[in-house]
Formats: structure tokens, C-alpha cells, sequence
């Protein structure tokens, strides 16, 4: 039972009892703006999740969220490469379209080379010569052939992917797009929560929504085994005697200024 921290200890002994975390919800208000939700209506996301990166695309679109009023992103690790123009000189290498020598200036690409007038896109067939490239299975396109037919879009600015794809919540996302929304920072492939259709990383969405343990100052995450006692929450195994650190789990235990006492210790100790 809690006391004022001047009293001796307690003659009212009390029982722990032990319940399974699950969300948590700060008792004040957090402060913080809530942006439209991400997520589709009537789309089933996970409250957690980690993001994985991967070449193959298959993404829905989703409204645009603007609330952090990011510019538009630019891809970094963008997949888009461009041919080097080789001058005529000694070297005589095999084309790699023909299979035939390039008498003559050409061009290397992919740690190939080519003749300039059969280095194209597959699709439709314009030289590449000048412009940018992108390998995708196994074929060659042109940068607006890749964009059009193969690049995924964003699920919040709704453009064209052409770099590092983030995948999440059943979508794709430029790395700058998928941000926690406390701190604005890449979530990229760690793990994040959600709060009313929003991510979080995990160290702002325990800041905001979690409860913290008492005894070690950790968070109490969804599925720890918890107990209130003292006026404050305990991991199951944080609750132990102050000084000879026997679990008090289900057990009759005295308090000190705050601090667990068992039976044994109770009248003995002074802090």
C-alpha cells in the first residue's frame, strides 16, 4: 500500500496481482499534431511492423499525407545509370547486343560494351546513347520506359519510385516518405509502431504511448507480464524486495518510502 515517504513501514501489508501488457495511453495530452491517416479506409495494417527493401514491385496507392511538409524526395540510391562514351582507339572490344567487334568509338554500360546505334531500349527501342538507363530483369530500359511500365509509386507523394524502395502497410514508399511523425526521421528497415493509422519509431511511440517500469526504467512492451503496486507499474520481475531482491510476485509485501519490502525485511531496514 503506498504511504508518505516519512512513515515507518507499512502495518497494511499488500498483494501484488499480475496482468498482461497491452496499449498504453498517456494520462496528459502528447503535444502532438495528428496528420491525416495513412492508411487506406477499411485496409487492415499491423500495429507494428519492420520494413523490409526490395527490387520487386507490387504497391497500391494511398492519399498523400503533406502534414510534415517534406519537399518532394529525391532518389538518392536512384537505379538509374548512364552509359560511357568511349573515344575510337587500340581497343577492339565485342559488342554485347552483336557479338561482333566495335571498330570505332562505343560505349560501356553494366561492365559491357556496345555499339551506340545497338545500345536501345527494349521497349521502344530508342537509342540510350544520351539518356538514362535501367536494368530490370535482365533487359535494358530507357529511363521513361522503366518509369512508366515498372517504377512502383509512392504511397504518399504518389510519384514514381526511382531509387531505395521502403516496403510497409502494404505499400511502397520513397525512404524519405515513410517517417516517423514524432521526429521526422527515415524509419527505413527498423521497427515502428502505429498510433491512430500514424508511424512511430520505436524509441518516440514508447516516449509517447508507453508505460515505463518502475524498478528498471525500461518500457513495458505489448505482451510483458506487468502488475501495479506502490502507485506505480513493475515488470513482473522488477518487483522485488529492495533489499534482499526476492520477487514479491503474488506475494504479502511492506513498503519504505516507496520502496517493496518483504515480510522478512520489513521492520529491519531503515532508508
Amino acid at each position: 500500500m503506498p504511504e508518505s515517504p516519512d512513515s515507518p513501514a507499512s502495518g497494511r501489508p499488500g498483494v501484488t496481482s499480475l496482468t498482461t501488457a497491452a496499449a498504453f495511453k498517456p494520462v496528459g495530452s502528447t503535444g502532438i499534431i495528428k496528420s491525416p491517416s495513412w492508411q487506406r479506409p477499411n485496409q487492415g495494417v499491423p500495429s507494428t511492423g519492420r520494413i523490409s527493401n526490395s527490387a520487386t514491385y507490387s504497391g497500391s496507392v494511398a492519399p498523400a499525407n503533406s502534414a510534415l511538409g517534406q519537399t518532394q524526395p529525391s532518389d538518392q540510391d536512384t537505379l538509374v545509370q548512364r552509359a560511357e562514351h568511349i573515344p575510337a582507339g587500340k581497343r577492339t572490344p565485342m559488342c554485347a547486343h552483336c557479338n561482333q567487334v566495335i571498330r570505332g568509338p562505343f560505349l560501356v554500360a553494366l561492365g559491357k560494351s556496345w555499339h551506340p546505334e545497338e545500345f536501345n531500349c527494349a521497349h521502344c527501342k530508342n537509342t540510350m546513347a544520351y539518356i538514362g538507363f535501367v536494368e530490370e530483369k535482365g533487359a535494358l530500359y530507357c529511363e521513361l520506359c522503366y518509369e512508366k511500365f515498372f517504377a512502383p509509386e509512392c504511397g504518399r507523394c504518389q510519384r514514381k519510385i526511382l531509387g531505395e524502395v521502403i516496403n510497409a502497410l502494404k505499400q511502397t514508399w520513397h525512404v524519405s516518405c515513410f517517417v516517423c511523425v514524432a521526429c521526422g526521421k527515415p524509419i527505413r528497415n527498423n521497427v515502428f509502431h502505429l498510433e491512430d493509422g500514424e508511424p512511430y519509431c520505436e524509441t518516440d511511440y514508447y516516449a509517447l504511448f508507453g508505460t515505463i517500469c518502475h524498478g528498471c526504467e525500461f518500457p513495458i512492451e505489448a505482451g510483458d507480464m506487468f502488475l501495479e503496486a506502490l502507485g506505480y507499474t513493475w515488470h513482473d520481475t522488477c518487483f522485488v524486495c529492495s533489499v534482499c531482491c526476492e520477487s514479491l510476485e503474488g506475494q504479502t509485501f511492506f513498503s519504505k518510502k516507496d520502496k517493496p519490502l518483504c515480510k522478512k525485511h520489513a521492520h529491519s531496514v531503515n532508508f
